[in-house]
């Protein structure tokens, strides 16, 4: 429970739930409450998940900023867009190997975006059962 109210009351359904645990762990196993502080726990005192219900541990939150901001925004829209330099890639890695893109070049894009280590090598040999 110490550990939950730390975090702000967070839900305890996944990942959530993981994360108050582990740092619960490490907390008996270390001997001292936040002597290790998990990443997922540092996350969720900076405001990467999101708004708690209630504030965060001012303390841990001021440790774990170390003289930065906490995020006050949609976490999300910090985050670069990817896809259009992902598609210049894929077009350009296409061009290369010689792979036909399909009609609508966003269904390969999206393949390698989604799995990135085999990916190119499916388009590569999509037209080719023995591949497979």
């Amino acid at each position: 429970p110490r550990v939950r109210e730390d975090l702000g009351f967070i839900p305890l359904v996944t990942p959530t739930s993981q994360i108050v645990g582990t740092q619960a762990v490490l907390n008996v196993l270390t001997g001292e409450r936040y002597k290790t502080i998990a990443k997922e726990t540092a996350g969720i005192l900076k405001g990467e998940y999101g708004h708690t219900p209630v504030p965060v541990n001012a303390a841990l939150q001021i440790r774990v900023l170390e003289g930065g901001a906490p995020v006050t925004c949609r976490p999300a829209d910090l985050l670069k867009p990817e896809l259009a330099e992902l598609e210049a890639d894929v077009r350009r890695q296409a061009q290369e190997k010689g792979i036909t893109l399909a009609g609508n070049a966003i269904d390969d894009v999206l393949t390698v975006a989604l799995f990135p280590q085999i990916g190119l090598k499916f388009l590569e040999n999509r037209h080719n059962p023995a591949a497979f």
